[in-house]
């Protein structure tokens, strides 16, 4: 599902390049992607709180696929738009179930989501390979290639879907006895906010930056960008082992601090040391990336639903929205310029977690009481 997401960042460059979109334009592109599948996505949430809805999940993967692979054969910037929409509306209604079943099968623990979530980084990892491949074999006009690995995936989710039958429509997680905590669920999407915006905003440029100041062409572009998601799915496994060591608080507040200097030596320090900011770049943004989404379902234990919809989907998707300012910028200026702000966004986003606590994890504890290996809680 999520080498969709990373696949219209991908596509920016041969916009640009083919279409002679402007970086405004291009980047409206991103927006079209992201805008409607923040809006929806919390709507999927609330309704997965509701009901059970596994048969999302081949539908989704199939309408993800179809809009990117229509955007390079689309007439008309309008269309383009439209279609790329129409994919993330896939991609909206995809997370929240596939969340639900997620922290059902893991019980809760920090590792198994964070699997769960090395597979979405994963995707985005391989959007840019992909992406590169089919342009190579025949540019825009080749675009619906792209929807090969929406048809595996929608095969694979039926699969799983008709063999587990009736166990996983009702399958969910004990309401948790305590209350929802809404401040610091709120506290802690902001900083999501603020850690989607550099994700979205790098997503979307870097390709092109890295070409402007290395001089190299498209291959050295789509090595950063490759840099900047494979490092994710490294990181977003590494997240949840530390997790368990130090806690998951204390990770995800010292990776948005280390992501400050990472970017600022991805937009500020020449030469080929960019692929190596990228890749500290990539471990600040991923290692909290599974446990945000923990954290949101522990601090809204009632709305596990609503929580991944808002934690994985709006929060994120925002980022989106930022991405017409940027472009705009980057036509006024420099994209150099129009990237400077990107390296104060986590510094905000640390502030924001300041005076967090834990949150009870039910379903961990749930898990450890039924595991026959430790019958008793800990």
């Amino acid at each position: 599902m999520d080498v969709y997401q990373g696949a219209v960042a991908a596509l920016v460059p041969y916009f640009v390049a083919e279409r002679a979109y402007s970086y405004a334009a291009a980047s409206g592109v991103v927006l079209a992607a992201s805008l409607l599948s923040s809006l929806v996505q919390p709507l999927f949430g609330v309704l997965t709180d509701r009901w059970a809805m596994p048969w999302l999940l081949p539908l989704s993967a199939l309408t993800a696929g179809a809009g990117v692979a229509l955007s390079g054969v689309t007439g008309s910037y309008p269309l383009t738009l439209a279609v790329v929409a129409l994919s993330g509306l896939g991609v909206a209604a995809y997370h929240p179930e596939a969340a639900r079943l997620a922290r059902v099968v893991a019980g809760g623990r920090h590792t198994g989501m964070s699997w769960f979530s090395f597979g979405g980084n994963a995707g985005f990892a391989l959007a840019p390979l992909l992406v590169f491949a089919v342009m190579a074999a025949g540019g825009l006009p080749a675009s619906p290639l792209l929807a090969i690995p929406a048809v595996l995936g929608a095969v694979l989710c039926a699969t799983v879907v008709r063999s587990a039958g009736s166990g996983i429509r009702g399958a969910g997680l004990p309401v948790a006895a305590g209350r929802d905590d809404w401040a610091s669920f709120l506290r802690l999407s902001g900083a999501v906010v603020c850690r989607s915006v550099v994700f979205v905003g790098l997503g979307a440029f870097v390709s092109l930056y890295v070409r402007q100041r290395t001089g190299g062409g498209e291959a050295a572009g789509t090595a950063a960008l490759f840099v900047l998601y494979a490092g994710g799915a490294v990181g977003t496994l590494a997240g949840g082992r530390l997790a368990e060591r130090y806690g998951r608080l204390a990770v995800v507040r010292r990776s948005y601090a280390l992501t400050v200097p990472a970017v600022a030596g991805l937009v500020l320090v020449p030469g080929p040391t960019v692929y190596l900011f990228a890749a500290l770049t990539s471990a600040g943004l991923y290692v909290p990336f599974s446990l945000h989404l923990t954290l949101g379902q522990d601090f809204l234990p009632r709305r596990t639903g609503t929580a991944s919809g808002v934690t994985l989907g709006l929060t994120v998707s925002v980022g989106g929205l930022a991405a017409p300012a940027i472009g705009a910028l980057a036509d006024a200026t420099s994209l150099r310029t129009a990237l400077l702000p990107l390296i104060a966004l986590p510094a905000v986003g640390r502030l924001l977690l300041c005076g967090l606590r834990e949150p009870a994890a039910p379903g961990a504890v749930a898990a450890q009481r039924t595991d026959p290996r430790d019958p008793a809680p800990r």
